[in-house]
């Protein structure tokens, strides 16, 4: 077999040296006796020296008769002549600084030089921001490329969203098998969108579909694209394309795509030639270049699909929306047998109930959950994680953490202890409402000085008049109790009466639920970013005269909402005189001990 051998500039440094070592060995004092300038006069006087080279700073030349055991020619530095002869008069050994050597001249030329660019190499990282690359490299994509072993990530690790994994399974299967997708002439889809509120799995699809198609997997965030060099994010792109086509069949997946992809012209202070809008150009081109039968797909993620530009979303670029939705109760159910594989169990506890109890939870909160359940049933030295761990860990994550040092005064815990029981006691009193499952006067969370834990015992999509208007009534039903009982009204109703009033004004604005004001949706839905309404000022589409009936049509379902609950608060009085006593003394009050307070009969649901 064959070697080769590669020259490289290494080999001719070191030949280098070793010619500077060869030529200092040979000068060296085994074969030149370098002595003093003032023996070399001496030696000249006594007729000693057989013959000399003269240099400009020094002298090389042979004895006639060399002593024993010394080398047979000798160097010196020559010295001016008239300090020299000064020198020898006053009989002063004397002789000239020798020249510095090859080797020592460029040491004295390569150190420095060698430790400045060390230092640049050392510092320059740090100056960028802390960045790896180099300069000349800003330009390349900065996606990390998985492959299947790296990913470890397969669809039996996705659960709760079955939908959303049968859309992508057929992805997996044109990877697969793309001369049986493609011998009626269908081709791959170029891009898949994953639509869905933050923490529902869409990266987690995303690897999952990676893994199951056994190819290389390019992940890149949408907010790295975009540098402070003009340029620079055209030029990931391209680059990004490029190692994929070379890797191909394979996925790139871009996670946060609002961060690249904002509409264009959405402000008009900046604009139309920033650059986002060049990056998002160039992602446009690239999108539309390259051919899916290469086997070259595009993943991308957001929870704001509602800003994307309308020119990303169309037909030949991302072709199919998969929403990624929170789960269900099965859904739910799903999640947390996949994530209870880590942890351990009691034996008597059945995961359905604690489905049943995570209603809107996403995965992220489920997964979430059962860490914080784990974590409680640790800290009181249990061997199992039980039930009674989960329900905490609910309420830590839903109320906040207990603040048992916020100490309250006895009439300050009086009117908490009261107006929670008015929420449990109408929700009780009224058919169709979500369960009480928890009554607690411990202050939580930043404000929370008792809270009231309702959730529902079963999915819903749909609600009618009659439950809002139940709703409504629950939320006020502390403010009716503080009302009726403690004889005046606190602040602490004042979260309440917020949601109170935005579900009446849905119901009259949104819904058509008031006859006088027709069938008619007098506002739009409210924008929200991460479930915070966004106040961009919303157009109103209606006079000042219909304006002031949906204010006297909020205000009225309010206050018959009101009036609900203060009848059943008033028709309770006794009931809730107990209950309030047992609460105050145990703090907490859980929910077959306010059934049998409340009493088994609930009143009607339409008053």
């Amino acid at each position: 077999m064959r070697r080769e051998t590669h020259f490289t500039i290494w080999y001719a440094v070191a030949a280098v040296l070793f010619v500077m070592l060869l030529q200092d060995y040979l000068t060296g004092p085994g074969h030149i006796k370098t002595i003093p300038y003032s023996e070399f006069q001496q030696s000249l006087a006594k007729g000693e020296i057989k013959d000399v080279q003269v240099a400009p700073t020094s002298m090389i030349g042979s004895y006639k008769t060399p002593a024993a055991g010394t080398p047979p020619h000798f160097q010196t530095q020559r010295v001016d002549p008239q300090v020299a002869e000064q020198l020898g008069k006053a009989s002063v050994v004397f002789s000239g600084a020798p020249d510095p050597s090859l080797f020592e001249t460029i040491l004295r030329w390569l150190l420095p030089t060698a430790g400045f660019f060390l230092l640049w190499m050392f510092l320059m990282p740090r100056m960028m921001g802390g960045q790896q690359h180099q300069l000349m490299s800003i330009g390349k994509s900065k996606a990390k490329v998985y492959v299947e072993t790296d990913t470890k990530v397969s669809f039996a690790d996705v659960a709760g969203v079955d939908e959303a994994k049968g859309e992508l399974q057929e992805i997996v299967n044109f990877l697969k098998e793309p001369q049986r997708y493609g011998r009626l002439g269908a081709r791959l889809p170029k891009g898949v969108l994953l639509v869905g509120p933050p923490g529902t799995g869409k990266t987690l699809l995303a690897r999952a579909v990676a893994g199951e198609a056994g190819v290389p997997f390019l992940s890149i965030n949408g907010s790295e694209f975009v540098e402070m060099f003009v340029g620079v994010g055209a030029a990931r792109v391209r680059d990004l394309f490029e190692e994929a086509r070379q890797k191909a069949p394979a996925i790139i997946f871009i996670d946060e795509l609002d961060a690249l992809g904002r509409a264009r012209g959405l402000n008009p202070v900046t604009g139309g030639n920033d650059e986002k809008e060049q990056t998002l150009n160039q992602l446009l081109s690239e999108m539309d270049g390259f051919d899916p039968r290469r086997g070259l797909i595009l993943l991308a993620a957001t929870n704001r699909p509602e800003i994307l530009d309308p020119a990303l979303l169309r037909a030949g670029r991302f072709d199919r929306q998969v929403l990624v939705d929170r789960p269900d109760r099965i859904g739910r159910l799903q999640i947390l047998q996949v994530h209870a594989k880590k942890i351990q169990l009691a034996t008597e506890l059945k995961l359905e109930q604690v489905a049943a109890l995570t209603p809107g939870f996403s995965g992220a909160d489920l997964a979430n959950l059962i860490n914080e359940a784990a974590l409680l049933a640790t800290r009181r030295g249990a061997e199992a994680v039980t039930l009674n761990d989960f329900t905490q860990a609910i309420e830590r994550i839903v109320a906040g953490l207990e603040k048992k040092n916020r100490l309250l005064n006895p009439e300050e815990r009086r009117v908490v202890a009261y107006h929670e029981l008015g929420h449990a006691f109408v929700a009780l009193s009224l058919d169709g409402g979500d369960a009480v499952h928890k009554v607690s006067i411990i202050p939580r969370g930043i404000g929370a000085l008792g809270y009231t834990i309702r959730r529902p015992t079963e999915d819903r999509y749909l609600m009618s008049r009659e439950e809002l208007e139940n709703r409504m009534a629950v939320l006020l039903g502390g403010r009716a109790a503080e009302h009726s009982i403690i004889g005046r009204i606190s602040t602490g109703a004042a979260d309440d009466l917020a949601k109170a009033t935005d579900i009446a004004r849905s119901m009259v604005t949104r819904f058509g639920m008031v006859a006088e004001l027709g069938q008619v949706t007098y506002e739009p839905e409210q924008q929200k970013y991460l479930n915070t309404p966004v106040a961009f000022g919303i157009e109103r589409h209606y006079s000042e005269a219909t304006a002031q009936k949906i204010d006297d049509a909020i205000r009225a379902l309010v206050a018959q909402a009101f009036e609900k609950a203060l009848t059943i608060v008033q028709g309770k009085r006794s009931a809730m005189d107990v209950a309030a006593a047992r609460l105050l003394e145990k703090e907490t009050l859980l929910e077959a001990e306010l059934k049998e307070l409340a009493g088994p009969t609930p009143l009607p649901a339409a008053a």
